[in-house]
């Protein structure tokens, strides 16, 4: 829930994880009322690794799973849970269920919520250790609930609030700061670099606790010990800027040891970037933790969507603070739904760029899993009462952290852990790299469309290593690829969007210990996959009308077998362009062709004859096409910027006269994003030579729309190119 400008979605926690904590304070802790006494455990061995999964509004039951099956076998270090406490209860969001950043307004410290009880989070903490997986919280000790909620409005346990009054912590008017005090009308923040505004003032209405004062600060800690004493290893501390520094250290200052490692918890702070003030930057902020890199991540975007060849020059990059004291990540709740990093709708770069940030030497790094959703406040999947329900992968849920080959670039990353460099980055072109960590660890990324072959220097002894992208190294050998290195090099195929890894710790079981060959026996690829599957990546150009998807489907089972209903969805890249990749069998014929399917099913087959390929016997295959029947035209990338304030719960979207913005029905606008707030941008494909007729709206918590005053806007799009507007909400 930070903020370097207002928007409701900021209420959603930023990340997990941060550094050693701080100074110790003498004052002794204060439980909470709703807290009981837990038995001493013994301590717990747990995975060495800085690698954290971040399972964002994962149910209880669900993280605990995870980290029995996937995290700790995988050598995860540690799971992000969402915020634990009771928070308020919003049904009437616009899609009829409740928002999914309800959970960052609390209304008490009990631990009842969406995500399960007490008992539940208990049980789930007792599973991860048991599979040697820290536990880290969102705790959200800033404010409480915002003071605009309806009346009677209650939390997820039943318990009543009213603006400034939370009796069961209990919380009363004195234990807030208030409308009035040293803030600008309404209580508000107006001035985001004035650091007396932005820790005292309100953010979206939340109301503001007061933690300058000593019996608030002993609340907090009670509930932060409270968690402690349940084996809690530490904590994502969400909207930290918002919070005077030394108020946050005395809190800090008042926490137990964890159980499992008899020291005080890890600490990732929430600094959110954008304020010129230095007083409020993240690298003002590292004496109470870490914090949590947004430059990092929005750096990694900017590569990944133009050449990744730049990433050599991360190092001097503008990023939030150095690397010991950073939580590096690819992407949050807020930063996903905004546009301005990467998220799971980018398709094959942001499974590249998460191998990416495993694997180089910038802060602790993080693996995102939630939810999918189409609208930025969508509940994650949950029962008539808001209850999330057992996180099921596949359509409505992203389980990446669970994936072969990010599995296998979490025991990469901890093997690479000692070597705090990187070394011989290649740039065989702006799309595919290689580099590797001293001589512990090789990678090769390949962020473009078809498979690349170059040399590139390992640091590793000579030998067979197995390819830990494509599968893992068991007794009997590799079950995926394998490479092979003389001399300190190595000769290796990149698939089209993919990558291969080496390291130290995953060598071909027939030959645990490589040695160097001074004739490396030839193979049909330096690098392959299993012996029985081809990854063969599909591209098409196409232009679906609005509703439609792009799919292949094809005579193998793998393409659906001829059913559009089960054959594989296409990712949108960009310019008209989508893309999957499918594992096909080898040294096959394969017919196939591209459909547009809408959500009711309708099916519209491109024109002429089936098209078919045949896969090779080794490596990996790709195809480029047009959607038969198409007539492709050039899009007009049209940017929409507009100044507006909006109050929590409230969203900006554009909406206009053509298909592309959502032909005058506002359930069809186009969300606006709050990255450079109170100005909300968007960029949309339009049609050329089109004139264009639009309005900006607001969407509201309840679900009703306010439209701008005036007269429709408008203007006409040239035949190519770009157009920008600037404007001011009316």
């Amino acid at each position: 829930m930070e903020s370097a400008r207002p928007h409701p979605r900021r209420r959603a926690g930023r990340l997990l994880l941060a550094a050693a904590l701080v100074a110790t304070g003498g004052t002794a802790v204060v439980t909470v009322a709703t807290s009981t006494a837990t038995p001493a455990r013994a301590a717990v061995a747990l995975n060495d690794s800085e690698v954290t999964a971040n399972l964002w509004e994962w149910n209880w039951p669900s993280v605990a799973a995870a980290c029995t099956d996937h995290l700790g076998p995988a050598g995860y270090g540690a799971v992000q849970v969402a915020p634990p406490q009771e928070s308020v209860s919003l049904p009437n969001s616009p899609d009829g269920v409740h928002p999914w950043f309800e959970v960052y307004q609390p209304v008490s410290y009990r631990l009842d919520s969406r995500f399960g009880n007490r008992q539940q989070f208990a049980a789930m903490v007792t599973a991860c250790h048991a599979a040697g997986v820290r536990v880290y919280v969102d705790a959200v000790v800033n404010h409480m609930a915002g003071t605009n909620n309806p009346a009677g409005t209650r939390g997820y346990a039943g318990t009543e609030f009213s603006g400034y009054s939370y009796p069961a912590v209990p919380y009363g008017s004195g234990d807030f700061h208030r409308p009035g005090d040293n803030c600008p009308t309404g209580g508000g923040i107006t001035d985001w670099n004035n650091e007396a505004q932005v820790t005292s003032c309100e953010l979206l209405s939340l109301s503001d606790l007061y933690t300058e004062k000593e019996t608030v600060r002993d609340k907090i800690a009670g509930y932060l010990n409270d968690l402690i004493g349940l084996g809690i290893d530490g904590f994502r501390v969400d909207a930290v800027k918002h919070i005077r520094k030394d108020d946050f250290a005395a809190i800090i200052g008042r926490l137990d040891n964890t159980v499992a490692e008899g020291r005080r918890p890890y600490v990732a702070q929430e600094i959110f970037d954008g304020a010129s003030n230095p007083a409020l930057q993240a690298r003002a902020f590292t004496g109470n933790g870490d914090v949590l890199d947004f430059g990092y991540a929005k750096g990694i975007r900017s590569a990944f969507l133009g050449s990744i060849a730049t990433l050599a020059n991360v190092p001097n990059w503008n990023l939030d603070a150095p690397s010991a004291n950073v939580f590096a990540m690819v992407t949050n709740h807020d930063l996903e739904r905004d546009g301005v990093v990467l998220s799971y709708q980018n398709g094959s770069d942001y499974v590249l760029a998460n191998y990416f940030a495993l694997a180089y030497p910038h802060g602790k790094p993080s693996v995102y899993d939630s939810f999918t959703w189409s609208n930025r406040n969508q509940s994650p999947p949950s029962d008539g009462a808001g209850r999330v329900t057992d996180t099921v992968c596949g359509a409505a849920w992203n389980c990446l952290s669970r994936s072969v080959g990010i599995k296998g670039m979490v025991g990469w990353a901890n093997t690479a852990r000692s070597v705090k460099a990187v070394s011989d980055f290649t740039a065989v072109n702006s799309n595919v790299i290689g580099f590797h960590r001293g001589d512990r660890a090789w990678i090769g990324i390949n962020d473009s469309g078809s498979a690349t072959t170059a040399t590139f220097a390992t640091g590793l002894a000579d030998g067979r290593y197995c390819d830990v992208i494509s599968g893992v190294a068991t007794a009997a050998g590799c079950t995926g690829g394998t490479v092979t290195i003389a001399g300190g090099r190595a000769t290796v195929t990149l698939p089209a969007n993919g990558a291969v890894a080496v390291h130290v710790n995953a060598r071909a079981g027939a030959n645990p210990s490589p040695t160097a060959s001074p004739t490396p026996a030839p193979t049909a690829s330096p690098t392959t996959n299993p012996t029985d599957r081809i990854a063969t990546t599909f591209t098409v150009s196409a232009t679906p009308a609005a509703g439609q998807d792009v799919y292949v489907v094809g005579g193998v089972p793998e393409l659906g077998s001829w059913v559009p209903a089960n054959g594989v969805k296409l990712t949108a890249q960009g310019g008209g362009a989508y893309r999957a990749t499918v594992d096909l069998p080898r040294s096959t014929a394969v017919e196939y062709k591209f459909v547009k399917v809408t959500a009711a099913g309708a099916v519209t087959w491109e024109s002429g004859a089936n098209r078919s390929l045949t896969t090779p016997a080794a490596g990996t295959y790709a195809v480029t096409e047009t959607f038969r029947g198409d007539t492709v035209s050039t899009a007009v990338a049209t940017s929409f910027a507009v100044t507006a304030t909006t109050s929590y719960g409230q969203n900006v979207f554009v909406v206009g006269n053509v298909a592309a913005l959502g032909g005058w029905n506002p359930a069809n606008a186009v969300a606006l994003s709050a990255a450079t707030y109170p100005v909300w941008r968007a960029t949309v494909d339009l049609p050329p030579n089109t004139a264009v007729e639009y309005k900006y709206v607001r969407k509201n918590p309840d679900g009703s729309v306010t439209w701008e005053s005036g007269a429709n806007r408008t203007f006409t799009t040239p035949a190519g190119g770009t157009r920008a507007t600037a404007d001011t909400w009316r």
